[in-house]
């Protein structure tokens, strides 16, 4: 998942149609995407809302963790540029290299964020844009769970994803053979508020890819609070 911003496999265009389960891992994919990545998905006018808003709540130099950091745009360079310490996460060496080039300022790892481990309490802010998709629902509860733990109490959680009913099914993102699972909109607002977060705005809209092989697709951005 990267995330020009994200790690395993992010935004599949439209809803996915059910399938065998069959597609590439997550760092094949977004090594093979690259900068193609970052490109469409550069227009997102929600996305530089979501983090417009994040800015508003951060203290000064805050400690911020972005999971699946993709090529670093946008995320990781605005807070960054913003005076803030970041540490970026993604499963892709490809998105790291052009994350650790394009935002000098950060520090990025290549790693599965399923296997890391962090101190509670250790972030006043996690960022997960887009980056869940090609978890199982399973794993997705459970990283949510863990990422919860590290946010301080009273810090921040930015977490977004394509708000769609399934489990484990094949679909084809930007040319690559993907098996995502997600949940609806309800489900995943119930679900990161089970984790200990107080949901407190939520934002859902359509976006079209620039990609030749770009659908709308629902977008939903949720900004929360550790209780």
């Amino acid at each position: 998942m990267s995330d020009s911003d994200g790690p395993p496999a992010k935004r599949p265009s439209g809803v996915p149609a059910a399938g065998g389960g069959h597609g590439l891992p997550a760092a094949a994919v977004f090594d093979a995407l690259g900068a193609a990545y970052e490109r469409a998905f550069a227009g997102s006018a929600a996305h530089r809302a979501s983090l417009d808003r994040l800015l508003e709540q951060l203290a000064p130099g805050g400690r911020v963790l972005d999971v699946g950091s993709g090529t670093g745009v946008p995320t990781a360079r605005r807070l960054a540029g913003a005076g803030h310490r970041v540490v970026g996460v993604d499963v892709s060496p490809v998105m790291t290299a052009l994350a650790a080039r394009q935002v000098p300022d950060a520090e990025f790892r290549c790693a599965d964020i399923r296997g890391l481990r962090w101190t509670d309490g250790e972030f006043d802010a996690v960022c997960v844009y887009f980056s869940l998709l090609q978890m199982s629902r399973d794993e997705q509860r459970e990283l949510l769970g863990r990422l919860a733990r590290a946010v301080r109490p009273g810090g921040r959680l930015v977490v977004a994803t394509v708000p769609v009913d399934v489990a484990a099914v094949s679909a084809v993102f930007m040319g690559q053979p993907v098996v995502v699972s997600s949940f609806g909109e309800e489900e995943f607002a119930a679900l990161v508020a089970g984790t200990g977060f107080a949901v407190e705005e939520r934002h859902s809209v359509l976006f079209t890819p620039d990609h030749p092989a770009g659908a709308p697709e629902p977008h939903l951005f949720l900004h929360c609070r550790r209780s």
